[in-house]
């Protein structure tokens, strides 16, 4: 299912420059509009409307809490997959972002809910491994479609690579039948009140944690949206990379993901979720920078260093955020961190697009934008540490 979901998501991104110059037009000079077809302020703003769109996942999620985590998979990846596949017949640039947005939120939330199920049917010694197969799941999604693109795209264009969506939609009613509701979850769900999904869920004993658990998915969304939403457009349309050298930077990106994984999760559970969340979370924003520095091997190189730290990130942060609360709230609090996420997000896309329209230089727009983050690592000082607990231990009296 995350596979799925990251497969549906991520064809945006990856098709972005082939959506420019199909709608824009490309010709000789200096600026980003005239080499990707499209302003960077109009790439910006129309991945930023993207973002925002997933805002929706925070509803989403939350009904999870009450409906079960089963139901809300099988219905949010399938809808959000529905909406990727109607983009490849978009008329215009507002109208695919329009169409595409409609499906970021169901999308999200497949994602969210998919973590928190994989939380919530394993152990502490195995609750970081869970976390990193979900993100390996969403990985493999994205780096799919990415690879697609750079082989194909030439012959499928955006519309053909969007269509292919259809291919994880059908898989979905196969895969259905294997989801299960995890056991933390019935025992949460037979008790007899039920909270108010979303803010009425999360109660003021929670929320202090809350704040800084969406504090620093705030963060992180102000370097992984620009880092991630701009990536392809800069090094087919600006550095003119091809797409074969293109397919194979995500194809070693992939090793580099699964090697972070693997760390992340091994970190984790030896050193502890807060030290290695804030030291990943530090080299990301600094990876960023150098994946925008001006050069193909900038780019190279820098690309494949910041997927290994997000992918370092994923299993020690997504433990963490799962932990912290107990079962009765945790899919509200995967819809807020979506939320946050997504509204960092933003910031971060608005923001590197302006500056790096101001004389075409993505650099300058990569390091305003991302330092500011390196301050955010010090929020993980203020959660407890939460490696060999278990939620129960934490929360004794909620469910």
């Amino acid at each position: 299912m995350a596979l799925a979901s990251g497969f549906g998501q991520f064809g945006a991104v990856a098709a972005l420059g082939d959506v420019a110059r199909h709608f824009g037009r490309v010709v000789h000079g200096t600026s980003i509009a005239d080499q990707a077809g499209l302003s960077g302020t109009e790439l910006g703003v129309g991945l930023a409307i993207l973002r925002l769109a997933s805002l929706g996942g925070l509803p989403l999620s939350a009904l999870a809490d009450r409906f079960g985590r089963r139901t809300l998979l099988v219905t949010t990846c399938a809808a959000g997959l529905a909406f990727t596949v109607l983009a490849a017949s978009s008329p215009g640039y507002w109208w695919f972002v329009v169409i595409f947005a409609l499906g970021r939120p169901l999308l999200s939330a497949t994602n969210a809910v998919a973590q928190v199920s994989a939380a919530e049917e394993t152990a502490s010694a195995d609750r970081a491994k869970a976390i990193a197969l979900i993100a390996a799941g969403y990985g493999v999604g994205t780096g799919l479609i990415a690879v697609v693109n750079g082989l194909w795209g030439g012959t499928l264009g955006f519309r053909g690579l969007f269509a292919l969506s259809v291919v994880p939609l059908a898989a979905i009613f196969v895969l259905r039948r294997w989801l299960v509701e995890p056991g933390r979850f019935a025992v949460a769900a037979a008790a007899v009140e039920h909270p108010v999904p979303v803010l009425g869920a999360i109660g003021p004993r929670f929320r202090r944690r809350l704040v800084i658990v969406s504090s620093i998915a705030f963060a992180v969304g102000v370097v992984t949206g620009p880092a991630n939403s701009f990536i392809f457009v800069y090094a087919r349309n600006v550095l003119h990379v091809s797409g074969d050298a293109t397919a194979a930077m995500v194809v070693v990106a992939s090793l580099f993901g699964l090697s972070g994984l693997l760390l992340g999760r091994f970190l984790a559970d030896r050193v502890g979720r807060r030290p290695t969340g804030a030291l990943a979370m530090l080299a990301m924003a600094l990876t960023g920078i150098l994946t925008y520095g001006g050069s193909r091997t900038a780019l190279f190189v820098g690309y494949e260093l910041a997927v290994f730290c997000a992918s370092t990130f994923a299993p020690a942060a997504g433990a963490l955020a799962n932990e912290l609360f107990p079962t009765s709230v945790r899919a509200s609090v995967a819809g807020w961190n979506v939320a946050a996420s997504v509204v960092g997000a933003v910031v971060g896309l608005l923001a590197f697009g302006a500056i790096a329209d101001v004389g075409n230089r993505f650099a300058f727009g990569a390091a305003v934008t991302f330092c500011p983050v390196i301050l955010a690592t010090a929020l993980f000082a203020l959660l407890p540490e939460t490696k060999g607990r278990e939620p129960e231990d934490l929360w004794p009296d909620v469910a």
